[in-house]
């Protein structure tokens, strides 16, 4: 499927795409399109991170204990609420006491994603994650962020060892495979994200694509058909941006979860 460009890759090409030439070319690294250095996965990423800066700017200027807004509320709920699945929910529940402390990285994770996901439900723009790097990025963050976490907690050696089971005798057989489950998490990850985006936008955008040719040809012939399939045309898509907030929403909080399993299975403590 042919990549769309949009108008604001263009607009960041314009103005900053010598800069990333020049920078490319100084790194020895030969882009796929001279045209636009900038690939399209990119410039959505960039915009994601200062649409989730101005928001969090937005929401500590209306931070408030007595009277808290909808914007407020809603954060207030991707942390915690009464479903249990909030980010801090999800990290107490599976990392222990230390939860708190993973917040950070993990919450920043997870809202990047959720906003990259939406973000191909506006038109003329495209989710970053249903590029294979992106989720690839996340997955490896996330890889390096637990296995450090876990270091620390136990220091090396003992981290080490808890790769290799509680029978010594077993050790040999053990630990390769814990090694190799452990760095499958990084492809587990970075496939199921990537995925379910990627299937996601191209199913919305076959079926928007053959519904609007269908209602453009009936409507050549018939006026009164024309305006019933131009109707159905323009309901069924927004089933599918239902399906698609749905697929984003639940992707971002399987990458919350898995980890904040993984922080919990790196940080546990054997007695």
């Amino acid at each position: 499927m042919e990549e769309q460009i949009s108008p604001i890759t263009h607009f960041v090409n314009h103005y900053f795409g010598q800069f990333a030439l020049a920078i490319l070319h100084a790194l020895h690294i030969t882009p796929d399109n001279a045209q636009l250095p900038i690939p399209e996965h990119v410039a959505m990423g960039l915009l994601v991170l200062l649409i989730g800066t101005g928001l969090a700017l937005i929401l500590k200027s209306r931070l408030s204990v007595e009277r808290p807004g909808a914007m407020q509320q809603t954060a207030e709920m991707l942390l915690t609420n009464p479903l249990g699945f909030g980010i801090r929910d999800l990290l107490e529940e599976n990392a222990g006491h230390d939860g708190l402390s993973y917040i950070p990285f993990v919450g920043s994770i997870s809202i990047f994603i959720l906003l990259s996901n939406l973000l191909s439900v506006f038109p003329k723009l495209s989710a970053p994650t249903s590029n294979l790097t992106v989720p690839l990025a996340c997955a490896l963050l996330t890889f390096l962020y637990f296995n450090w976490q876990g270091i620390r907690h136990q220091g090396l050696g003992g981290y080490l060892k808890h790769f290799a089971g509680p029978e010594p005798m077993l050790a040999f057989l053990i630990f390769p495979v814990e090694i190799f489950s452990t760095c499958a998490r990084v492809l587990s990850l970075t496939v199921r994200l990537w995925a379910n985006i990627f299937a996601s936008d191209l199913i919305y955008g076959i079926f928007l694509s053959l519904l609007s040719a269908a209602a453009a040809s009936v409507w050549e012939h018939s006026l009164a058909g024309g305006l019933v399939v131009g109707i159905f045309a323009a309901t069924i898509p927004v089933a599918f941006i239902g399906l698609h907030i749905f697929v984003a929403v639940i992707q971002s909080y399987i990458f919350t979860i898995l980890p904040s399993v993984y922080l919990g299975m790196a940080t546990a403590q054997e007695h």
